[in-house]
């Protein structure tokens, strides 16, 4: 797919986490599930969060993008923003996870746009709007996280032993 831009942070964001020594591309990446569909994230904040997924190699049998792979970068979209909500002290854990397709999509490069409709304390629900490349809607999502208190050391919700989603 060729070379994708790095995810851009807020400079208060990036300086927050490098006190406690974390790597942020790391820490907001969609995992190996990710990696494999190539999803990038290249814009991350709390207030917006952008990232791209290829049609290709992440299709259903009639050749068609996946509804999965869809929610995949959803989901993956929201997460991070919840957790950028969060702060460095929180992990986000998707509890509830909507999506509507809209139309199907065979090639090209679809790009996720995740914004906040409610941010608070203990949730965050982030909705995702997933689009072609002629800007046309592919995709409506709501995803709701729940912030739990995080072991930043390891990377780990401090209630379990599993890894943040």
């Amino acid at each position: 797919m060729g070379e994708q831009p790095s995810t851009k942070f807020p400079q208060e964001i990036i300086d927050e986490y490098a006190v406690l020594g974390v790597d942020l591309p790391a820490l907001f990446s969609a995992g190996h599930l990710g990696t494999r569909m190539e999803v990038r994230i290249v814009e991350a904040s709390a207030e917006r969060v952008v990232g791209t997924m290829p049609v290709e190699g992440n299709t259903q049998p009639y050749g068609l993008l996946h509804g999965g792979a869809s929610a995949v970068l959803a989901e993956t979209l929201g997460s991070v923003g919840a957790m950028l909500h969060g702060g460095a002290g929180k992990v986000a854990v998707g509890v509830d996870l909507n999506c509507t397709h809209h139309r199907g999509v065979r090639s090209g490069l679809v790009t996720g746009v995740a914004t906040p409709v409610h941010r608070g304390r203990s949730t965050a629900t982030y909705e995702i709007a997933i689009t072609d490349e002629s800007d046309k809607r592919v995709c409506s999502a709501r995803l709701t996280c729940l912030l739990r208190d995080a072991d930043i050391s390891t990377g780990t919700d401090a209630g379990t032993d599993t890894a943040p989603e």
